[in-house]
């Protein structure tokens, strides 16, 4: 059961390019935004529609992937584990982050070469 834990996937576009960076250890990782739909019907029998925008990071392999394959409005497959973090913005205000860390990535619709980048050993 452990494998179920701490476990999301998600389809979605995405919001922005993805914006690659390397922390001071060496490490690569790769940040962008990811949109998901969804809908219900309301109390007047209307169809709602309503987006939900999740903040991904991906590192070292997959960051490499996001940079070269990733573009904004591109549909794709995340699954990863979800992130709590807080830090100090320049105000001294903490600030609360959630963020899904990817283990998998799979290019969906949109892209010239769909397929899957499967690089989940290499966090």
């Amino acid at each position: 059961m452990n494998s179920l834990s701490n476990r999301v996937t998600l389809i979605g576009n995405l919001g922005q390019d993805p914006e690659t960076k390397t922390t001071e250890t060496g490490k690569k990782f790769s940040h962008f935004t990811l949109a998901t739909k969804d809908g219900y019907k309301n109390a007047d029998g209307q169809r709602v529609s309503e987006t939900t925008w999740h903040n991904i990071v991906a590192w070292n392999g997959l960051a490499d992937v996001a940079g070269k394959f990733l573009k904004k409005g591109k549909e794709v497959a995340v699954e990863g584990r979800i992130v709590y973090r807080t830090y100090e913005d320049k105000k001294g205000a903490t600030k609360y982050i959630t963020e899904i860390v990817l283990s998998d990535l799979v290019l969906l619709r949109n892209g010239e070469k769909a397929g899957k980048a499967d690089l989940s050993k290499d966090e």
